[in-house]
């Protein structure tokens, strides 16, 4: 399947788009206008977890719209974002819920909160790390070349070596930290599971120096790690946590989850957004999180997850450019041993979508609902590929 040309495009030169238009997408495919079809193992950037047409998103969509309400503002009370959030506090850790539109309006609304329960001001981030791309999400983001063009960028911000204990006990600062800010898995960053006594440690020196832990879920949270979220796995419970890419089932959403202690120091006016948490997004976003957040459904992308990670070592046993894989779940990372672009773009010719994750890191994050065959036919063509 080769790439199409088209004309430029009015549209803002920020992204490299390649590939054909899409028109139509069907389960884990996604549809040409001559009715080609391409395997997602991208889904939207880990944002599409049920797919294309998934009846529990179609049916949330109509009901929503039939009560007229897409958007009313957050001066008014409406039913599907206090659902949303009840349902959310009742799963998880949280005592309250703030939604925004985007991971990155999420990360700059912990890191606020985060300021205002403790009354520190700096922000401590680790190597590795992706956390948006706004002014404080930014400057905690360990991309120096995104970084670079829009210096000076938020104050007070340190990035650190992950692993690295006597560094870390030296830059959380008792007197000037407000958080800390890791991803549990890594994505942007090369799909780097983060290990369970890293983030007991970060944990402990949190509460030790009083500074608030957060926990950044925006790509692996949400059942892609196989759990409702990725830090059940570790049994870390962080005091903040942020979601937004697969929340709201591909319309746009975020959302920061708050401790009880962290709530209680927010006040009215200390922060807002016009859209977060509408009516409508909000509707959809409740069907996806019970659906994704079912027994069955998480016991399901554990059960794949197991699979993919066995089949992608066997492909690495076999394969002289692979350096390593690794992830969790339905999230994994193939680290090459030289620049995965071109093996990103052969497979997209053969019908194989799948993204880059830093330079020599090929990125596997299909739908949740994916179905093995489906990997198995994905895997095989970057074997091929790859050999």
């Amino acid at each position: 399947m080769s790439a199409a040309t088209t004309a430029a495009s009015p549209l803002l030169g920020v992204y490299a788009r390649v590939g054909p238009p899409f028109v139509g997408g069907e389960g884990c495919e996604l549809v040409t206008a001559d009715g080609a079809r391409y395997l997602d193992l991208t889904a939207g950037i880990a944002v599409n977890a049920l797919g294309f047409g998934h009846p529990a998103i179609r049916r949330a969509l109509e009901d929503a719209l039939a009560t007229g309400l897409v958007h009313v503002s957050n001066l008014y009370h409406t039913e599907p974002g206090e659902q949303l959030a009840e349902t959310l506090v009742a799963r998880s850790f949280a005592s309250a819920v703030f939604f925004c539109n985007s991971g990155a309006e999420a990360n700059e609304g912990a890191f606020k909160f985060a300021r205002r329960a403790t009354g520190k001001t700096d922000i401590v981030a680790f190597s590795g790390g992706f956390h948006g791309r706004l002014f404080a999400s930014l400057a905690a983001t360990d991309r120096p070349d995104y970084r670079r063009p829009f210096e000076p960028l938020l104050a007070g911000v340190r990035i650190i070596p992950a692993g690295d204990r006597a560094v870390a006990d030296a830059a959380i600062d008792d007197s000037r930290t407000a958080a800390v800010i890791i991803e549990p898995v890594q994505g942007e960053g090369g799909v780097r599971p983060v290990s369970a006594e890293w983030l007991a440690y970060v944990r402990a020196v949190c509460d030790e120096r009083g500074v608030a832990l957060v926990f950044d879920e925006v790509q692996c949270g949400l059942g892609r790690t196989g759990t409702l979220f990725a830090y059940e796995e570790s049994g870390v419970v962080p005091d903040l946590l942020t979601l937004a890419k697969p929340l709201a089932g591909g319309l746009p959403m975020g959302a920061v989850l708050l401790n009880e202690r962290v709530a209680a120091a927010v006040r009215p006016g200390d922060h807002a957004t016009t859209f977060g948490g509408g009516p409508l997004v909000a509707a959809v976003a409740l069907a996806v999180v019970r659906t994704i957040g079912d027994p069955a459904f998480l016991a399901e992308v554990r059960r794949k997850g197991a699979w993919l990670g066995a089949r992608l070592r066997r492909l690495a046993a076999r394969c002289a450019r692979v350096r390593e894989v690794r992830g969790r779940g339905l999230m994994w990372g193939i680290e090459l041993h030289e620049p995965a672009g071109p093996y990103v773009a052969a497979a997209r010719e053969r019908g194989i979508l799948v993204v880059g994750a830093g330079p020599t890191v090929i990125r596997i994050v299909p739908p949740l609902v994916i179905a093995i065959a489906e990997l198995d036919r994905g895997i095989g063509v970057l074997e091929e590929v790859l050999a």
